[in-house]
């Protein structure tokens, strides 16, 4: 058997949240695991070998949590993210009917609608922050009344969301920050966020329904507005933000784009590829196991470094290069297998929608400054002020 290369890197450090992929490369270079004895997690850095993990849920278990901090680990315990099939599957195939593939045709008119309100308003102005006016536009709107939360919870989504995803991370200034964040966000769908309060047509209540009719347990649901809250919010306002500050980067492909529609899907994927909102959950090993040689024992923590496996140079060719015409369908910054990410669909939607309608009216993004965001579940810009210089001429139809 192969020994376990160690490293003593922190992956929460600021330096490191804000530009992790020297780190990535170093851990990549080291093996398919490697050893953090800081957190005492065991790393897979490499592509194939979290691809692996994410199809086998067996081994790699979620029922133990998927976050760094034992005791927010016990606390989630059989919420979705932190459940194993056959649970997961029962709490997924109820979370899920409102984010499939075949219902975004009811909100597209919708998500279309704001999108070109917002793009017409910030084009016009020439300058806006991309994260904060753009990209959180939809999901403070569309999403918010989607959901379907009473008025106090809508305006303290953001916040609260921020706060679990600080609460991924070790115990530190960012965890005990947000614990109390969290636990006024737990005690407000507890008891304000129920029946009486929500719009009975959206999908907080969509919950409750199918607990009515025994799909679930009652006392699941107010946990499970955390699938709806916490994943619908941060990352696709990252995911959008990541896109216009690389586009700003890399104007020729924005460029091809605005020429070729046909490419938004990779433009989509390559965008999730390069700068992935969610660089890594954790798993546990139910077994012992090997992987590579590498000999792993049971109850292990296992670290599954999305954002390293994106840009691993064993499966992309120049992997730090932002190329549209990629195609690389299979990231994983939507993750695989049973916990393949419940709301992509809206995800590509509201992405897709958006770049559609720039594309339309801006020829180039300037970026005037941009701050990264610090947080240790989340990767990504907190702020990008940019300009735009308007098309003289339009873009080429979609269609």
């Amino acid at each position: 058997m192969s020994a376990i290369p160690v490293s003593d890197v922190d992956l929460y450090t600021p330096e490191a949240r804000t530009d992790p992929y020297a780190i990535y490369a170093e851990l990549r270079s080291l093996g398919p695991v490697v050893h953090l004895p800081r957190y005492d997690l065991y790393a897979l850095p490499r592509y194939q070998e979290v691809r692996a993990a994410l199809t086998d849920w067996r081994t790699f278990s979620s029922a133990r949590g998927v976050f760094v901090d034992p005791g927010m680990n016990a606390q989630l315990e059989g919420i979705t993210l932190c459940s194993d099939p056959p649970e997961h599957t029962q709490m997924r195939s109820v979370l899920g009917r409102p984010l499939r593939q075949d219902r975004m045709r009811d909100v597209t008119p919708t998500i279309e609608a704001e999108s070109e309100r917002v793009v017409t308003e910030l084009v016009s102005r020439g300058r806006f922050d991309a994260a904060t006016e753009l990209a959180e536009h939809l999901p403070m709107t569309v999403v918010s009344d989607l959901v379907g939360l009473p008025d106090r919870g809508r305006a303290k989504m953001l916040e609260w969301a921020a706060a679990m995803w600080d609460m991924q991370g070790p115990a530190g200034k960012r965890f005990e920050a947000a614990a109390p964040v969290v636990g006024a966000f737990m005690d407000y769908v507890a008891q304000e966020a129920v029946p009486g309060n929500i719009d009975p047509d959206g999908w907080a209540a969509h919950l409750y329904q199918a607990a009515d009719r025994g799909e679930l347990a009652h006392d699941k649901c107010p946990a499970l507005m955390l699938d709806y809250v916490t994943p619908s919010l941060d990352t696709t306002i990252l995911a959008i933000t990541n896109a216009i500050a690389l586009f700003a980067e890399h104007p020729d492909q924005w460029d091809l784009l605005r020429a070729d529609r046909s490419l938004m899907p990779h433009a989509i994927n390559e965008t999730l590829r390069m700068e992935t909102p969610v660089p890594q959950f954790s798993r546990v090993l139910t077994d012992d196991h090997e992987i590579d040689g590498v000999a792993l024992p049971a109850g292990s923590r296992v670290a599954l470094l999305y954002g390293s496996a994106n840009r691993d140079e064993r499966h992309y060719v120049d992997p730090d290069r932002f190329d549209i015409t990629r195609r690389p369908s299979d990231h994983l910054a939507f993750g695989r297998g049973e916990h393949v990410c419940v709301g992509m669909h809206l995800a590509r939607l509201e992405m897709g929608t958006l770049l559609g309608h720039l594309a339309d009216r801006v020829a180039r993004f300037d970026t005037i400054t941009s701050t990264p965001l610090i947080n240790n579940g989340l990767r990504g810009l907190e702020h990008l002020e940019v300009t735009v210089h308007k098309a003289e001429t339009p873009a080429v139809s979609p269609h």
